[in-house]
């Protein structure tokens, strides 16, 4: 049986992260305006710019799941259908959690889009080389990576319809762009992400993302070194189950551990 993108059906263990992803988001987004307090949306300070790297932070997730055993590739699925169908639930997942701190990027805080030490340009289709604000860079990712994956030439959804020869070489690019995204969430727009609550979500999407694209080589590892700190935490195997109530024992915490790239 074909594995359906947009169909009624997929795979449970699949949506056992991306449910309660979807479900927080949609909670967060509905009710956060009504909250007496609102992010104000001001530029981090540079002492302020790893906080999402402080353990009271990077132990918040929304699932407790072994991320590993969910990317893997299932025996009856294709894999073409796979990276297709996992490509385009990050591109919406990634597109929805921006959506929740939008307001506070704009073209006056965020001038470059940026991500530790690195500026990003955006290159269009003749290989035009353009500095652009980090709103204006994310519009262009989520426009251009939402022609690709509606496109059913490139993304086919009929059955008997086969992937174009050039579709790994589109999933790599599809994937380094929301790369991008991720790390600027992270690196501008972590103290909203706090604010909103939303932290569990920002993280545990990463660390999905982050152990996807390494199952498939699908982002080089120079292009994602920037955010290793951040990846060795949020992707490394759970911690054991605390000791019950009842138990002495306890378990030990575990100890926390510029140049200006362009590309």
């Amino acid at each position: 049986m074909r594995f359906k993108r947009n169909g009624s059906y997929t795979l449970n263990r699949y949506w056992r992260v991306v449910f309660p992803l979807l479900f927080g988001w949609y909670y967060i987004i509905g009710s956060r305006w009504k909250s007496k307090t609102k992010p104000n949306g001001k530029k981090p300070t540079a002492e302020e710019k790893k906080q999402y790297l402080e353990a009271e932070f990077t132990k918040v997730r929304v699932v407790d799941f072994d991320l590993k055993e969910l990317v893997m590739l299932p025996r009856e699925i294709d894999l073409n259908e796979w990276l297709a169908s996992n490509t385009t639930t990050f591109f919406n997942l990634i597109n929805l959690q921006y959506s929740t701190i939008s307001e506070f990027c704009t073209g006056d805080t965020c001038q470059a889009m940026t991500a530790c030490n690195t500026i990003y340009y955006w290159y269009d289709e003749r290989g035009k080389k353009t500095k652009c604000t980090a709103p204006q860079y994310v519009d262009f990712v989520m426009s251009l990576v939402q022609k690709l994956v509606t496109d059913d030439d490139i993304f086919p959804t009929k059955y008997g319809k086969e992937f174009p020869n050039a579709f790994e070489s589109l999933i790599k690019k599809i994937c380094r762009y929301l790369f991008h995204v991720l790390a600027h969430l992270f690196w501008a727009h972590f103290k909203e992400t706090v604010a909103l609550d939303l932290q569990g979500h920002l993280n545990t999407l990463y660390a999905h993302f982050i152990v996807f694209v390494r199952e498939f080589n699908l982002v080089d590892p120079k292009e994602t070194c920037i955010m290793d700190d951040l990846s060795e935490i949020l992707c490394a195997p759970a911690p054991p189950a605390p000791a019950a109530p009842s138990s002495p024992a306890s378990a030990p915490s575990p100890s926390s551990h510029n140049h200006v790239t362009e590309r």
